[in-house]
C-alpha cells in the first residue's frame, strides 16, 4: 500500500512539472499580450488626452482599474522580479512586443507590484499593476484539488490491495495450517485471475497432499492389523513349546516378537495421529504428566516430574499421553534407566520437557531426527521404527506447538515441547 501511494504521489508531482514546463510559454505570451494591451492603451490615452486633463485622467486610470501612471525615471531602492522562467519569458516577449528597453520590475520606492516602462517624447513612464495580473493567486486552491485527487487515488489503490491481499491471507492461514500437519478447508477462490488462478491450485494441492496422507495412514494401519494376527500364532506356538527347545533362542525369539510388536504400535500410532479429527477440550498438563509419571511408577520405572503449576489449556488430552509416552519410552530405551520430566510456563507458551543422561543427539541431526523413519546410528541403536519423535512432532504441530531437541547441560538430551498456552 505505501508503494503504490509513493507511486501515485511520484507520478502526480512528475506531472506537476511536466504541466509547469509546458504551461510556462503560453501562459507568458497571455500575460505579456494583456500587459502590452494596458500600455499601449495608457499610452495612447495619455498622448490623444488634452494635456490640461491628462491628471484627471491618471487619476481615473488609478481609481478605476488600478492603473498607476508615473512620470521620470523611479527614485532608488529598486527591485527587480525574481529571475525565474517565467519572468524570463514574459520579459523577452514583452520587449518584443513594446521594445528592446522595456524592463519589469517588482517594487519602486518599497510599493510593491509590477512595473512596466514605456516612453512618450523621451519621457520615461512607469505603469504598476497588481501582482495578481502576472503571479497566480490560486495556488492552494490547486494545491487543494491535487490533495482531493491523490486522496481518491490512495483510497482506490487501498481498495485494489485489501482485493489482492485477503485471499492472500487466507491463503497464508491455510499454508501455515499444512505446515502444522492440519488439513484445511479449501480457500475461496476469488480476486484477480492470478489470484484465483493461485487459490486453486492451491486448494488441489491441500486435497492431493490430504488424501496422500490418508492413503498412507491407511497402508500402515492396515499392514500393521495384517501382521498382528501371524505374530499372535508365532508368539502361541512358541508358548506351547514349553521347554522343549532352547531357552536362551526362546528369549530371543520372544524378545523379537515383542520388537516387532512395539513396531506395529508405533505404526499404529502414526497413523493415528494422522487422521486424528477429535476436538480438543480444557485440560491441565501437569495433571496429564502426573497420571503418565504415575503409570511408569507402576511398573518400577525410575520416572520423576517437577509441574510448574501450568494453566488449563485446550488440547487433545490422548494425543498429549502418547506424546509424553513416546518422549519417555525414547529416553528410557536411549538415555538410561532415570527420566525427568519439567513442565514451566514461559509467557505465553507452555513448555514440557524430557530429560535423559543418553550420548544427546548433535545439533545438526535435530531437526533430521523429527522425520517418520529416521534413525541416528551414532548415538541410538538400529532398533525401533524411526516414528517415535515423528509422533511427538504431529503432535505438538497438532497443538500449534513445537518440539526442540537440545543438549542437556552435564550430558544428556532435552526433549522441550512448547505450546500456546492460550
Amino acid at each position: 500500500m505505501l508503494l503504490l501511494a509513493l507511486l501515485l504521489v511520484a507520478g502526480n508531482f512528475a506531472w506537476l512539472q511536466i504541466f509547469r514546463v509546458f504551461e510556462r510559454e503560453p501562459r507568458a505570451a497571455q500575460v505579456a499580450q494583456q500587459i502590452s494591451s494596458v500600455v499601449n492603451l495608457t499610452r495612447s490615452a495619455l498622448i490623444t488626452a488634452n494635456p490640461a486633463k491628462r491628471f484627471d485622467l491618471l487619476r481615473d486610470l488609478s481609481e478605476q482599474e488600478g492603473i498607476h501612471v508615473h512620470a521620470d525615471a523611479p527614485d532608488e531602492p529598486v527591485e527587480p522580479l525574481p529571475d525565474r522562467p517565467f519572468v524570463r519569458l514574459l520579459t523577452v516577449e514583452l520587449q518584443r512586443r513594446l521594445g528592446d528597453g522595456t524592463r519589469l520590475l517588482a517594487s519602486i520606492n518599497g510599493a510593491h507590484d509590477v512595473w512596466i516602462n514605456f516612453e512618450i517624447d523621451d519621457i520615461e513612464y512607469w505603469v504598476s499593476l497588481p501582482r495578481e495580473s502576472v503571479e497566480r493567486t490560486e495556488q492552494l486552491r490547486w494545491l487543494g484539488w491535487g490533495l482531493l485527487v491523490l486522496g481518491l487515488s490512495v483510497a482506490g489503490a487501498f481498495l485494489i490491495v485489501a482485493r489482492i491481499n485477503r485471499p492472500l491471507r487466507e491463503l497464508t492461514r491455510a499454508a501455515a495450517a499444512i505446515g502444522r500437519g492440519q488439513s484445511p478447508e479449501p480457500v475461496s477462490e476469488t480476486g484477480p485471475r492470478e489470484i484465483r488462478t493461485l487459490s486453486s491450485a492451491f486448494n488441489q494441492m491441500s486435497a492431493d497432499l490430504k488424501r496422500l496422507d490418508e492413503d498412507r495412514a491407511l497402508l500402515l494401519a492396515g499392514v500393521s492389523h495384517d501382521l498382528r494376527t501371524p505374530l499372535a500364532r508365532i508368539r502361541l506356538g512358541l508358548e506351547m513349546l514349553g521347554d522343549k527347545s532352547d531357552p536362551s533362542l526362546m528369549e530371543g525369539m520372544v524378545q523379537d516378537i515383542a520388537d516387532i510388536d512395539a513396531v506395529i504400535n508405533q505404526f499404529l500410532d502414526f497413523a493415528r495421529i494422522s487422521g486424528e479429527q477429535s476436538a480438543a477440550t480444557a485440560c491441565n498438563p501437569d495433571d496429564i504428566v502426573n497420571d503418565v509419571v504415575e503409570r511408569y511408577k507402576r511398573q518400577s520405572v525410575d520416572v520423576s516430574a517437577r509441574c510448574g503449576g501450568l494453566p488449563p489449556m485446550p488440547m487433545k488430552s490422548l494425543a498429549i499421553q502418547r506424546l509424553l509416552t513416546n518422549l519417555i519410552d525414547n529416553a528410557l530405551r536411549h538415555g538410561g534407566p532415570q527420566v525427568e520430566i519439567e513442565t514451566s510456563l514461559h509467557g505465553t507458551h507452555a513448555r514440557l520437557s524430557v530429560f535423559d543422561r543418553g550420548p544427546g543427539i548433535p545439533a545438526a541431526d535435530a531437526e533430521r531426527m523429527l522425520q517418520p523413519f529416521t534413525r541416528l546410528n551414532a548415538a541410538r541403536s538400529t532398533s525401533g521404527s524411526g516414528l517415535g519423535l515423528a509422533i511427538v512432532d504431529r503432535i505438538a504441530k497438532m497443538h500449534h506447538g513445537s518440539v526442540q531437541l537440545l543438549p542437556r547441560a552435564g550430558g544428556g538430551l532435552e526433549a522441550r515441547v512448547e505450546l500456546p498456552a492460550g
